[in-house]
């Protein structure tokens, strides 16, 4: 009788998956925020909203798209968005400003951030310091971008104040900026990158999409876009939390068994900048960086206060809890309900 019961309780939870898994979600709407959506390093934000794996977790998700990650922080610090997919350096300055912040499961193994310069305005560049006094476009000031432009600038002995940092977004305006001459340089994703070197608009110095080259860079590994909240949000929705984890690693398994033309069926038009192709390349560019079962990497939160810490010396100087600003415990139980996606 009881087995019967088991039985005919999996076969409703097959039927109706949202039902099931709503049971115990403390916050079944939850607002997503992200600062440019159509990059790749969001790529299993996107899966998991296109493929439906919020809605089977019970969720009503609404995404939030801004300019750069640092606005999209700023909406969850100003109460209007509950989660963060972002970049994971950010939970690292937050507990230095003390509003901790716990990223809880990872889209990117590395950043896949490139830095290029414009062959136009730049023709005879042939050092990092020929940056000196340059104008350097990022996502948004402040976003993983900017952190990226500040790290590569220390370590050829340069500070942030040397170079101009504008804000270009993660689109066509990043696009047409460059191929106007408007910036010298650019720290930017896929597949803004790939367009402008396709277009001979951009040359790369630094490419963050190669996990050793990202390793190299960093001098670790470097965990890139993740989803992070505030921990009294995880402490108070810890279902919620779990429901979302689950929808992402599915979505990061997917993404490794795809190929490019499973991807472009999926993602919306509007995100190939004009140009499957491009698109096609761009993934292929960053497929490895991308993280396969969102695990974050043991060593992930040291490099990151080094970054951090080579262009902020009270940063540097400070005592943080860098355990406190990660958690594997979500994606161990997501990658236990889910083995293959």
């Amino acid at each position: 009788m009881q087995r019967r019961h088991l039985i005919a309780g999996g076969l409703a939870a097959a039927t109706l998956p949202g039902l099931t898994f709503a049971q115990g979600i403390e916050k079944p709407k939850v607002t997503i925020a992200v600062g440019g959506k159509n990059l790749l390093y969001y790529l299993p934000l996107t899966i998991a909203e296109q493929l439906g794996y919020f809605k089977a977790e019970g969720l009503d998700v609404t995404i939030a798209d801004f300019a750069g990650g640092s606005r999209a922080l700023a909406a969850v610090v100003g109460g209007s968005a509950d989660v963060v997919s972002g970049a994971f350096e950010h939970t690292v300055n937050m507990q230095f400003k003390g509003q901790p912040m716990r990223a809880f499961v990872l889209q990117g193994l590395a950043p896949q951030i490139v830095l290029g310069i414009n062959p136009k305005t730049m023709a005879s560049y042939k050092t990092i310091a020929d940056l000196k006094g340059k104008k350097i476009g990022v996502t948004a000031p402040g976003s993983s971008t900017n952190v990226m432009v500040n790290f590569v600038l220390a370590k050829a002995g340069l500070k942030p104040s040397d170079v101009s940092i504008v804000g270009v977004g993660a689109g066509s305006g990043a696009v047409a900026a460059m191929r106007a001459g408007q910036i010298d340089a650019m720290s930017n994703l896929d597949p803004v990158v790939t367009l402008l070197q396709r277009s001979g608009d951009m040359k790369i110095i630094s490419d963050t999409r190669i996990v050793a080259e990202s390793e190299k860079v960093f001098g670790g590994p470097m965990p890139a876009g993740c989803l992070y909240a505030p921990q009294p949000f995880l402490d108070r929705n810890p279902n919620t939390a779990q429901a979302l984890t689950n929808a992402m690693v599915r979505a990061n398994k997917w993404i490794q068994a795809a190929g490019p033309g499973d991807i472009i069926k999926v993602v919306p038009e509007g995100f190939l900048l004009g140009d499957r192709a491009v698109y096609i390349d761009a993934f292929m560019a960053a497929k490895g960086a991308l993280s396969p079962d969102g695990s974050f990497p043991a060593k992930g939160a040291d490099t990151a206060f080094r970054a951090l810490a080579s262009v902020d010396k009270d940063l540097a100087a400070a005592k943080l809890d860098l355990n406190a600003v990660y958690t594997n415990a979500f994606v161990q139980k997501a990658n236990a309900k889910y083995p293959k996606g």
